[in-house]
């Protein structure tokens, strides 16, 4: 029966916006431990990241797909091409993040790719007609503030001159082009969930991501420490479950919901930085967290009200 019902993701919407946001903040806390993994390995060329990402990530799917009777289920597609796409574009978007971290503080990084969810807001409701109420677009407005306030002394260095381009605007540089692949990359997960069940495309991605990493071979991959091999591993356990979660969440709700809780992980990486990596935030760091968080708290808070005006509406017409 369980096959059955992902065999038709597009009716299954039960549990509505909130179960698809709560999938959605437990897959951002995967990912900011898999970005903390990776970050810490420091010398791992960021094309070895992404194999050791993928390949490993297939593990926990794998097992979990077992332990359920549902193995078989992963590798039956009637999609092939739109599942090589969508790992072409996720891979390049992963290498570009991957970099950035290699050069970026860890909250800086993660700051300049939520500019992917607003992207994701504009692209459902422009290429896939959701519809987006003027709340909704308002808080996207306000996230979209946020996030210049904490990039503007990063973008202030794009209007000097050539020497102006340190390792660390460069990485800021992938960080925004690893955001908007990011988008497009997961408009094409919500064309795939139409058809598809979460499994194929979970496994499928891994798998060309394995594949394609092993494309930078030659470019200079470095064999890493007994420590580096433990993150590495590690980051690729957790990028497993946070991807299996990531790609559940858009069978509950629309894109241009869901992409909000992005934000989430913004507190997460401030507090990580700090500890582990000695990133102390700036005023710029901090004003535009409040902002961003505040978005999305306005965010959830609308959605849980109109839930519940939907039950009392069902109650009232119930006979």
């Amino acid at each position: 029966m369980a096959a059955e019902t992902d065999a038709a993701p597009s009716l299954s919407r039960k549990g509505g916006p909130l179960r698809g946001i709560t999938l959605k903040v437990v897959s951002v806390g995967c990912f900011v431990i898999m970005a903390t993994m990776l970050k810490a390995t420091q010398t791992i060329p960021s094309g070895e990241m992404v194999f050791f990402r993928a390949f490993f990530a297939l593990l926990p799917v794998l097992v979990w797909l077992a332990w359920k009777g549902r193995l078989s289920d992963a590798f039956a597609t009637t999609r092939p091409l739109g599942h090589v796409l969508r790992g072409l574009i996720g891979v390049t978007s992963m290498s570009l993040g991957f970099f950035a971290l290699t050069r970026l503080p860890l909250p800086e990084a993660t700051a300049i790719g939520y500019a992917s969810p607003l992207i994701i807001v504009i692209l459902s409701a422009v290429l896939l007609r959701e519809r987006v109420h003027v709340f909704r677009w308002t808080t996207v407005l306000v996230g979209l503030v946020g996030v210049v306030i904490i990039l503007w002394p990063r973008l202030t260095l794009f209007s000097g001159d050539a020497s102006a381009l340190d390792g660390a605007t460069i990485g800021a540089l992938a960080a925004l082009g690893g955001a908007f692949l990011s988008a497009f990359a997961m408009l094409q997960v919500r064309t795939l969930v139409q058809t598809e069940r979460t499994e194929t495309i979970v496994t499928y991605f891994f798998i060309s991501a394995s594949v394609l990493s092993l494309l930078t071979l030659p470019f200079g991959w470095v064999m890493p420490t007994p420590e580096q091999a433990a993150l590495l591993v590690g980051a690729g356990f957790f990028g497993g479950i946070g991807q299996l979660l990531l790609t559940s969440c858009y069978r509950y709700a629309d894109m241009s919901v869901i992409a909000p809780f992005e934000y989430v992980s913004l507190i997460l990486t401030i507090i990580i930085g700090f500890v582990i990596f000695s990133d102390i935030p700036t005023a710029a760091m901090l004003t535009g967290s409040v902002i961003i968080v505040a978005a999305g708290i306005a965010v959830i808070l609308r959605e849980h009200w109109l839930g519940l005006e939907r039950t009392r509406a069902k109650e009232a017409n119930t006979p």
